[in-house]
């Protein structure tokens, strides 16, 4: 009984303490404010007596327009808001202290009510609208409501224009065919450039939740072509898009494993005549990939020989602003939503959550550019492919965020079974290479760093400039970017930064280089299907397009 009241003392006095810091956060906040308000007024009054305009920040690109800066109205809207919005994110973060969760969760939400409001987002207190609708007589209104109407049609907003893209003419377009097709997948073999290729060949698993050609877009941007061309035998599994049709299927993780990279990986073996692969795995596609490894492991199955992961989760208590979108109240209402729309999540849904994680750039700037401006977005294919959703089963979506997100069971040996198979990721034991996004919102870097503690092999971990995609979709030949790299052996995520060597431009050549070392060496290709499995269709097939 002491010890029962001492615990609610001390939970009485933590929440007390965390209360009075979270009021002494907000009073200093608003002191703040009150500071920089004040300060405003002084330049304001200077400005008026002749003072030249303050130099605008250059990283954000809302006030990106000269009129912001320059005419001393606008500038101090803008300033106005900014310290506001300022003010509410630092009141926010006085519930730090009582709860880190109800913090998290919402300094998220202030975060997005700041970036609806900011001025640039409505047409009469945006200078660069103002001007635009007296230059044009306000038909950047009439086509803006044009496009608001056009984009409330399909669902979603139009981040490139409808006909500046198809898939097989100007995305997805490495040469290779389709060689394997069951009720979930294709495998797609491509068509080797070279003379000679590595021996031991490559087997890529993308994520289900965006088609595969994230990897295969415009050929400057290809990362299949780069490896094809890198003399690499390549195949990739192409989802299927799955529809009421697909009942048949359980379409739960057990289903993704066994026809996904099980089966992938047995046609790999057969074509090749190889005894195992370089498993690739992106996002999801990674977190099914390291799954079907430890099970492969406990079940003595053929191994990979070496495994690859871009941007996939390790670590599900560090997932970042992900984390407002999975609780328990939020899993519950997504499952009455995918049992409501007949047992799939629909994948604007799912585009419309990860917008949210940057509103900026991924909502607001079509807000602006679509709709006030008038504006068609220009073709980007990156953006072509976001658009380009899918489908998710509920039974495989629910089972995900449940048993890993919610629970993170895959980092506790033999909390997740397969098939009645306990898995343990400490049993992978094969050559691991690991890339993640330095800004990346969906898989922050710290987390993914987890795989050199939940793996049992040795780890290459690299670092890449940017976001979840940019940091991986970054050819050599564009020069951009960099990447860091350490092969200390510390499993701590800052020690590894702080002693990490920058390197620029892409990580790609590393890869490659990493992979050449153990892949055999050269041996003449193989063909391109055979007997047992002869080809079915050119490249990229027909669930790629599937819509």
């Amino acid at each position: 009984m002491t010890d029962q009241w001492s615990s609610v003392w001390d939970k009485a006095v933590e929440l007390t303490t965390g209360s009075m810091a979270g009021v002494a956060q907000a009073q200093q906040a608003t002191w703040t404010a009150a500071a920089r308000y004040l300060e405003l007024m002084s330049h304001s009054y200077a400005r008026l007596l002749g003072q030249p305009a303050p130099e605008l920040p250059a990283d954000d690109k809302r006030f990106a327009d000269r009129a912001w800066r320059e005419n001393l109205a606008f500038d101090l809207l803008r300033q106005s808001y900014l310290i506001g919005a300022q003010w509410l994110l630092e009141v926010a973060d006085g519930l730090r202290e009582v709860s880190p969760e109800l913090h998290k969760r919402l300094r998220f939400w202030t975060q997005q009510v700041v970036d609806a409001l900011s001025p640039a987002n409505f047409p009469l207190t945006n200078p660069e609208v103002l001007q635009e609708t007296l230059r044009t007589g306000g038909q950047n209104l009439v086509q803006g409501t044009k496009n608001l109407l056009s984009d409330l049609q399909k669902g979603q907003i139009s981040m490139v224009p409808d006909s500046s893209f198809q898939v097989g003419r100007d995305l997805a377009i490495t040469p290779g065919q389709v060689v394997y097709r069951n009720e979930l997948i294709e495998l797609i073999q491509y068509t080797p450039t070279t003379a000679q290729v590595q021996a031991i060949p490559i087997l890529v698993v993308p994520p289900w939740v965006n088609k595969y050609y994230v990897m295969d877009l415009r050929p400057a941007n290809s990362l299949f072509k780069y490896l094809v061309d890198s003399g690499f035998a390549l195949f990739t599994i192409s989802w299927k898009n799955p529809s009421p049709g697909d009942a048949a299927l359980e379409m739960d993780l057990v289903d993704y494993m066994e026809h996904g990279p099980l089966t992938a990986l047995s046609v790999v073996r057969a074509i090749t005549g190889q005894d195992t692969a370089n498993m690739v795995g992106y996002c999801a596609g990674g977190i099914l990939l390291q799954i079907t490894l430890a099970y492969l492991a406990a079940t003595g199955g053929p191994l990979a020989n070496t495994a690859t992961f871009f941007a996939t989760h390790q670590d599900y208590t560090q997932i970042g602003d992900l984390g407002v979108f999975i609780s328990e109240p939020e899993v519950r209402l997504l499952e009455l939503m995918m049992d409501a729309s007949g047992g799939y999540l629909d994948g604007r849904n799912l585009a419309a959550t990860f917008s949210m994680l940057r509103a900026n750039d991924l909502l607001w700037h079509f807000v602006l550019n679509n709709y006030l401006l008038g504006q068609e977005p220009p073709a980007f294919d990156l953006l072509y492919w976001n658009g380009d959703g899918t489908r998710v089963p509920a039974r495989l979506h629910s089972t995900m965020l449940r048993e890993l997100f919610l629970k993170n069971k895959l980092k506790e040996p033999g909390a997740v079974s397969i098939r009645g198979v306990g898995l343990d990721t400490r049993r992978i034991t094969v050559p691991t290479y690991a890339v993640a996004g330095s800004t990346d919102h969906i898989v922050p870097w710290q987390g993914a760093f987890e795989i050199r503690k939940l793996f049992g092999g040795p780890v290459h971990f690299v670092l890449g400039e940017s976001g979840h995609i940019a940091a991986i979709i970054n050819p050599p030949a564009a020069g951009k970017r960099c990447y860091w790299t350490n092969d200390d052996g510390t499993d701590s995520a800052a020690k590894w930064l702080a002693g990490a060597a920058q390197q620029k431009g892409s990580w790609w050549p590393d890869w490659i280089g990493w992979l050449e070392e153990r892949s055999g060496g050269p041996v003449p290709p193989p063909t391109v299907g055979n007997a047992q499995y002869p080809p079915l269709a050119a490249a990229p097939g027909t669930y790629v397009m599937e819509k």
